[in-house]
């Protein structure tokens, strides 16, 4: 499955925000990091991404300015490295309950669409401040950058991972027009998440069902069953 395996994208260049100082190695180091992306994500929770400072993540994470400082440039900083945990979580999610899903001979395009949102949503609902960060963060270039690198890198894994399954019907639509309906369908579920979850971190059921359809529908004109 390693095709459809969709990796953390790298991290988009370019920018001259959120620049985190160094990578943590050790242990220590690590740990120090997860205290302060989880102050982070409890913050946004509590007070919004507006409410956010460097000093009252330190605070929160129960350590000095200056240890943050180690890690990261400013706040915006930490709110990129927070999305990029949460999106690599969201990647290891959609790949684990397709392999399942595959080992159950239940793989569809249909399938396929609702294995890979439902994992999404599964993730939004264990990392709340996600969504948060993602709708208000984006004035953040690196944020928006990593986000659109992401679904495009999403929209290619599963690309892939319904051609190597036969799930795509040959001959329809050439290789350029299937990445197009491929990265268009990321985006229209993206889209749709924002508002599901726009007012309620768990997300409005309806809209999420209504967004899984859409989705499944649109892609239904590159389907083999189709």
């Amino acid at each position: 499955m390693s095709s459809a395996t969709v990796a953390s994208p790298d991290p988009a260049g370019g920018s001259t925000t959120g620049t985190r100082r160094r990578l943590p190695t050790q242990a220590r180091s690590r740990e120090r990091v997860e205290r302060i992306l989880d102050a982070t994500s409890e913050l946004v929770l509590s007070d919004g991404v507006e409410g956010l400072t460097t000093r009252s993540i330190a605070e929160r994470a129960e350590l000095p300015v200056a240890s943050l400082y180690q890690y990261f440039s400013d706040k915006e900083a930490v709110l990129l490295a927070l999305c990029e945990r949460d999106m690599a979580e969201m990647d290891d999610q959609v790949a684990l309950d397709l392999a399942a899903a595959a080992e159950r001979g239940e793989i569809t395009l249909a399938t396929l669409v609702e294995t890979s949102m439902r994992a999404f949503v599964a993730v939004y609902h264990r990392r709340p401040a996600f969504m948060q960060i993602w709708m208000r963060g984006r004035t953040n270039s690196a944020i928006y950058d990593y986000g659109r690198h992401h679904n495009k890198r999403i929209a290619a894994n599963l690309l892939a991972f319904a051609d190597d399954a036969g799930l795509i019907a040959p001959g329809a639509f050439t290789p350029d027009e299937l990445s197009a309906i491929a990265g268009l369908a990321v985006e229209l579920g993206d889209r749709a998440f924002q508002l599901a979850f726009e007012h309620d971190p768990q997300g409005d059921t309806f809209l999420v069902e209504q967004a899984i359809e859409v989705v499944t529908a649109y892609l239904g004109r590159i389907d083999v069953a189709g």
